[in-house]
């Protein structure tokens, strides 16, 4: 009877389970913008004003295209069907191929006009081509975010020296083969030649490859420090007591809870 029991309680935890949270596509919604996702991480009373941070997610080449389920394969997206706790908003657009920051600031102006965004605390998170795409956003917005992570990338923008006035964690592996650790090194060796580099964090982890730093995704780590800055800070500093570590990527996917339901429907307007 106890290992019934035991059985049953183990099948239940296995199941998925179920969430108020929403997540909503958005076909052909803002001109020259792009198609995106939001994710809301709890359903709102009509009278709730409060205003949420929001987490501006730029996916590498591979989910490119026209099919917005494919943004919903690797990233924050697909941390939250496995259970990650994200405190925020998400904004998940889809590129054909590239990122052109205007494009994507025209669907972040949109979102923060029809959904309850804290501007105060909008951050950027991207890989890869997403990583070009965090860099060239941040460095030509760098009032329009409280802080920013990419990973694997470089910079299509001549000027960035807009990146040394946000707290700005870049991180590489140096076994990456699809995006030489190079092009970080000559996005930092930029900005120190732009000026004082005081809130950035350069993290180059040995023999890691591209795929393998895409765990970071999965870990909680990168969210809770996001989620430190604010662009109201009276003074702004970057932090430094979170890590991410390879034995935290090695552990990434076990320490998600386990399998979420979200709520998926289609922008019908408001």
């Amino acid at each position: 009877m106890r290992f019934r029991i035991l059985a049953i309680l183990t099948l239940l935890l296995a199941l998925p389970t179920a969430s108020k949270a929403q997540l909503i596509s958005h076909h052909s919604v803002v001109k020259g913008g792009y198609d995106f996702w939001v994710y809301l991480p709890q359903e709102r009373a009509a009278k709730d004003t409060t205003k949420l941070p929001l987490v501006l997610f730029l996916h590498g080449k591979s989910l490119s295209g026209t099919n917005l389920e494919k943004v919903r394969e690797y990233g924050p997206l697909e941390a939250l069907k496995f259970g990650r706790n994200i405190e925020a908003i998400i904004l998940a657009p889809q590129s054909q191929g590239g990122w052109s920051p205007s494009r994507v600031k025209k669907v972040l102006d949109w979102t923060e006009a029809h959904y309850p965004v804290d501007t105060n605390r909008v951050y950027v998170f991207g890989m890869s081509m997403g990583g070009y795409g965090t860099i060239d956003f941040v460095g030509t917005y760098p009032d329009k975010v409280a802080a920013a992570i990419a990973m694997c990338g470089g910079a299509d923008i001549k000027d960035v020296s807009g990146l040394n006035k946000v707290p700005f964690w870049i991180i590489h592996g140096t076994a990456d083969r699809a995006v030489s650790w190079k092009q970080s090194q000559a996005v930092v060796d930029a900005m120190k030649a732009a000026g004082d580099t005081s809130l950035l964090r350069y993290d180059l982890h040995p023999e890691v490859s591209h795929s393998y730093l895409g765990r970071v995704f999965y870990m909680s780590e990168p969210y809770e420090w996001l989620l430190k800055h604010s662009l109201k800070d009276s003074v702004r500093t970057v932090d430094k007591t979170v890590e991410i570590t390879k034995k935290g990527m090695a552990d990434a996917y076990k320490s998600m809870p386990g399998r979420m339901t979200l709520k998926v429907k289609e922008y019908k307007g408001k």
